[in-house]
């Protein structure tokens, strides 16, 4: 069994720093794509961040400069730094990845969610 498991999220002001962290665990043999989803109440699940397993990284626009997503690959888990957060960063955020099983197959995996409230 294969799993995501996130940690990190709370309370921030704005403007102020805050860090998630998402570790894979089981019976992995590689992991793919890492990234970061947020749902917003009344709004749709969006992408904030996904890296690739060679580091390139893509961000919503919403998002750039402020926010910084990394992975550690010996510890198969991925990061979400999130600096000067507003208000409208307020969401449940979501970790997800692409893992190949030790099993070969392949499997999408979210996160349980954490949420992140930016107060103003």
């Amino acid at each position: 069994q294969v799993q995501l498991v996130e940690s990190g999220g709370g309370w921030v002001q704005a403007g102020g720093s805050l860090s998630l962290s998402c570790a894979a665990s089981g019976s992995i043999f590689s992991i793919n794509n890492m990234g970061w989803y947020r749902q917003a109440p009344g709004k749709q699940r969006e992408l904030v961040a996904a890296i690739t397993s060679g580091g390139r990284r893509n961000y919503a626009d919403s998002v750039k400069g402020r926010f910084t997503i990394s992975r550690d690959n010996a510890k198969n888990t991925v990061y979400l730094q999130m600096n000067s957060p507003r208000p409208e960063d307020t969401a449940v955020y979501y970790c997800n990845a692409g893992v190949v099983a030790t099993s070969r197959s392949y499997l999408e995996l979210w996160g349980q969610g954490t949420l992140v409230t930016v107060s103003s």
